[in-house]
């Protein structure tokens, strides 16, 4: 009787140890797992970063821990930054184009004084067609061209230094766009408006230009390179 007693009281005894530590690593784990929920919820420190939607100023943080917004003041001037920084986002896009634009009319420019060149030594030789002719060709040359006469123009390939400034206008575009996408994932509404505000804007300001009312325009890069 004693030895069963024992034995079942160890066996007891075990079985409650085993419930306990079973007890506390549930509690470890719940707890662990709580503290990771708070953590992605609010961030570490006082920075409150969420990856829901939300509507956080105070305490904000954006893109790194300095970028730490400790009042409505300064989350509003982020705002306006956000904006600020968009519309750049649309400058350089326009920036772009008006470079492309410029490198092509210098080619059309040089394509014209050749031609023009050539018409005068022709000219004065007798062998070519009359100055009034000459002159008429380069006024043609130096009329812009439909879609269907560019395609007979001189094919345009930008030099080297050209298409180093294209390149680095791309790069500053893309660096930018990439922080705006980096500043939308943080599901700020706020900062969400805000970057559809600067788009408005720099839409605005940017691309009102002139249209071809002979029909859709294509795209300047489409010659240059």
């Amino acid at each position: 009787m004693d030895m069963g007693s024992t034995t079942m009281s160890k066996a007891a005894t075990t079985t409650s140890m085993a419930m306990d530590m079973g007890t506390t690593v549930t509690s470890a784990a719940a707890s662990a797992s709580t503290t990771a929920a708070m953590d992605m919820d609010m961030g570490i420190g006082d920075c409150k970063i969420s990856m829901l939607w939300n509507w956080s100023t105070v305490d904000s943080c954006f893109i790194a821990k300095p970028w730490h917004v400790t009042s409505n003041g300064m989350f509003a001037g982020c705002c306006i930054g956000v904006i600020l920084l968009v519309m750049s986002l649309e400058f350089l896009r326009r920036l772009g184009k008006e470079y492309d634009r410029l490198i092509l009319r210098q080619h059309t420019r040089q394509q014209a004084s050749i031609l023009s060149t050539n018409s005068m030594a022709n000219s004065e030789t007798g062998t070519g067609t009359s100055p009034a002719t000459a002159g008429k060709d380069v006024a043609v040359a130096c009329t812009p061209q439909s879609q269907s006469n560019r395609s007979a123009m001189t094919p345009f390939r930008p030099n080297i230094f050209q298409q180093m400034i294209r390149a680095t206008l791309h790069m500053v575009s893309f660096t930018v766009a990439y922080f705006v996408m980096l500043l939308a994932m943080y599901y700020n509404g706020y900062i969400i408006i805000s970057i559809i505000i600067g788009a408005w804007l720099g839409s605005f300001v940017f691309s009102w230009e002139s249209v071809d009312v002979g029909g859709p325009k294509e795209e300047i890069t489409v010659c240059c390179g």
